[in-house]
């Protein structure tokens, strides 16, 4: 595309995008070893409403798919709500909170055992921590209990392991952490939990250090050292193993309660990669984020707004799961080499938890075209440095953050000047990763990232081996419009489309990606409300790219496009013949182990 002026508006002004990922959120404020069952009598210390959330993730504040809850953020829950605190739900039962989530203005509060049941102990119903009774002082002493000490240990459970085998994965063992995938079942859910130990094919003995619950399988993390997938993996098995008892009992006294530790270093998180249980692979940008580049930073909700609840809940029920959210770099950080901007970051903190809560995953595109008011970087006024470092900032802020899906590293690089878009690229993306192990890293291509192009453009993108390596999970991020001048303006309105035109225009990018054995992702394309041949055109290339495990997302939708010819929101809400490919192919739900073509 060619347009590169845009103010407030239409797209030929404005150019240029799971899991219940909870374990990946944004403020992490500890974890507890697995709990015991509690016997003392308790007392209310501190008592919290439980949010009234009731999504595909929450049924009135609890969490479907793991032992956790929510609650309002406040000062006096965040002090009452900590790893190894024990709390009371309306039914009465006694849990031990294992870790502690700050998500916006909400906690995320996990804790030991099985599933909660959000009918019996969710809102309108409250949720207290415990304490201890304390003990008279003419009290008896307690006598320590007589447990028997643990000898060698024996099978108690075998279950299968995983046959995925991918970029991630070998044979059901993780690839880049000491962990393995097995199918969730109720009885494997029971036996693989925190603090079991388990044996190996091979004979060895870990102890599981996590367990994440991921659609249909368990990923279990163990202690130590990265497994050999050679040696443990499928089609073998995996043992719990547990103490058989000796002949003579041994006194211990009761463990006191742990004294929560600081905070450690983040945990694995679960895999980006989809293992078995499928991906989002239509998506659309929200594009009012960057309008009224002219004028930076800006007013907000001037000259330019980020897309309010409303709309979140509206993609999501069309079926969108995926939102590419663009963000201007001179917004976000208005002068170079200082803090984050703390009211801009806010807004896309906001904006993540309105994804959250609807079930979407966010890719945020800092939209800025290789630009910094108006300077390239690489120059002296916007140093590389300067830009590696902001996204670094930007990752410290967002990365656990369960909505983040990927980071768009730059929209669109054009002119980048001595080819050194690679570089920087690497140089922002090797930044993230010193805060962000996992996620996706979306690398556009120069020549307004156009797939057509690719191939003229881009191929010195790889020259390094660290932007070829998988464990990288870089993806690397093209563009692709019908029209003749391939500018996503449609001026012409007599033009038409070859049904096969969107396939033949990304072919060369894609068939680049399957050469090199790298991940895609079609961040922008676009069509005209006035072009039915282009409905089909774009229903063919949707197919294609379904078929290669490729996401993408349609420009645009969100606020302010008034009546733009592309746009899926409109003042008038009239129907958009749009939507009808982009529906089809969103609910095929082809299943991706992971995004393609690798």
């Amino acid at each position: 595309m060619s347009i590169k002026v845009f103010t407030g508006a239409p797209k030929a002004l404005v150019r240029s995008i799971a899991l219940a990922a909870v374990f990946s959120a944004v403020t992490f404020t500890g974890h507890a070893a697995a709990s015991t069952t509690v016997t003392a009598s308790t007392a209310a210390a501190f008592t919290s409403p439980i949010n009234k959330f009731t999504s595909s993730e929450f049924l009135n504040g609890v969490w479907r798919r793991t032992a956790a809850l929510s609650v309002p953020a406040t000062s006096a829950s965040t002090a009452a709500f900590k790893p190894g605190v024990q709390i009371k739900f309306a039914d009465g039962q006694v849990r031990k909170i294992t870790s502690v989530y700050k998500v916006g203005a909400n906690l995320s509060i996990y804790v030991d055992g099985g599933l909660l049941d959000g009918d019996k102990v969710g809102a309108p119903r409250t949720v207290s921590t415990v304490v201890p009774t304390a003990v008279a002082p003419s009290a008896p002493a307690v006598t320590a209990p007589v447990v028997t000490a643990p000898a060698a240990p024996s099978s108690t459970y075998t279950a299968s392991m995983n046959s995925f085998t991918n970029a991630d994965w070998d044979n059901g063992i993780y690839r880049k952490a000491a962990g393995f995938s097995i199918p969730k079942t109720t009885t494997n859910k029971a036996a693989f939990v925190v603090g079991a130990s388990v044996k190996l094919a091979d004979g060895q003995v870990r102890k599981v250090s996590a367990v994440y619950d991921v659609g249909a399988h368990l990923s279990v993390m163990l202690s130590g050292s990265v497994l050999s997938a050679a040696s443990v993996g499928y089609p073998k098995t995996i043992s719990v193993v547990s103490g058989t008892s000796t002949s003579a009992p041994v006194a211990v006294a009761p463990t006191p309660a742990p004294t929560p530790a600081p905070t450690p270093a983040p945990a694995p998180s679960v895999p980006v990669v989809s293992d078995g249980s499928g991906i989002d692979l239509v998506g659309v940008n929200f594009g009012s984020g960057v309008f009224d580049p002219g004028t930076v930073p800006g007013i907000y909700n001037k000259g330019y707004t980020y897309a309010d609840e409303s709309y979140y809940k509206r993609h999501a029920g069309l079926g969108f799961k995926l939102v590419r959210l663009g963000f201007l770099w001179e917004r976000i950080q208005p002068k170079l080499g200082t803090e984050l901007d703390a009211a801009e970051l806010a807004r896309i903190k906001l904006s993540l938890d309105h994804a959250q809560k609807y079930g979407i995953k966010v890719i945020l595109d800092m939209h800025n075209y290789y630009r910094y008011y108006g300077k390239v970087i690489n120059s002296p006024e916007v140093p590389r440095e300067q830009f590696a470092e902001t996204w670094r900032k930007i990752a410290v802020e967002v990365s656990r953050h369960p909505a983040m899906y990927g980071y768009g590293l730059m929209n669109e690089p054009y002119n980048t000047g001595n080819n050194l878009w690679p570089q920087t690229a690497q140089a922002a993306g090797q930044a993230i990763r010193k805060v962000d192990p996992t996620k996706w890293i979306m690398v556009a291509g120069d020549r307004y990232s156009s797939a057509f192009h690719w191939q003229k453009y881009n191929t010195s993108l790889i020259n390094d081996p660290w932007m070829r390596d998988p464990k990288n999970n870089l993806v690397y991020e093209a563009h692709q419009y019908l029209d003749f001048d391939y500018s996503g303006t449609y001026t012409r309105r007599d033009e038409t489309y070859a049904p096969m035109l969107g396939v033949e225009r990304v072919k060369p990018w894609v068939e680049w990606l399957k050469a090199n054995k790298l991940r895609g992702y079609l961040g922008e394309h676009g069509i005209p409300d006035f072009s039915p041949s282009a409905v089909v055109a774009t229903d063919n290339l949707l197919a294609y790219l379904n078929a290669n495990c490729i996401p993408s997302s349609y420009w645009a939708a969100g606020p302010r496009w008034g009546e733009n010819i592309m746009a899926l929101d409109v003042a008038s809400g009239k129907h958009r013949p749009q939507l009808a490919p982009l529906q089809k192919h969103a609910a095929a739900k082809k299943t991706c182990s992971t995004i393609g073509p690798l």
